[in-house]
């Protein structure tokens, strides 16, 4: 076998270095896209999850405004059950009171131990 020719050999070299080039080329491309790719869908989800972030933190912040409204009912709520409780303490203790009276003047008009005028026994 016979060496090729210097003229031969540096088209030889031509071809595989054009080759290479042209290979390197093509996975550079190649992989090019793919990069601008996955930058394009980056970019979309970073602008839909900033979207997301507001929409969070508008709903956060209405919700802090409800949790706000019901404390203040919530408040209101527990501030009528006190009164409730007040009254109906003081309505227990007037019926005692007047139980009280009821007896005493029982007693001071001589009665016997009959029936009251608030349909009880006496005491």
């Amino acid at each position: 076998m016979a060496s090729p020719s210097g003229s031969e050999a540096a088209r030889h070299t031509a071809e595989a270095r054009a080759a290479v080039t042209a290979s390197l080329s093509s996975v550079g491309a190649s992989l090019d896209n793919e990069m601008r790719t996955r930058t394009a869908d980056l970019h979309s989800n970073s602008a839909a999850i900033s979207k997301q972030e507001k929409d969070l933190a508008k709903q956060t912040a209405a919700l802090a405004k409800q949790n706000a409204d019901l404390e203040k009912v919530l408040q209101g709520g527990n501030k009528t059950l006190n009164e409730v409780g007040d009254i109906q303490n003081w309505t227990e203790m007037l019926h005692r009171d007047l139980l009280v009276l009821e007896e005493t003047i029982r007693l001071v008009d001589g009665k016997e131990e009959d029936e009251t005028a608030s349909g009880t026994r006496g005491w």
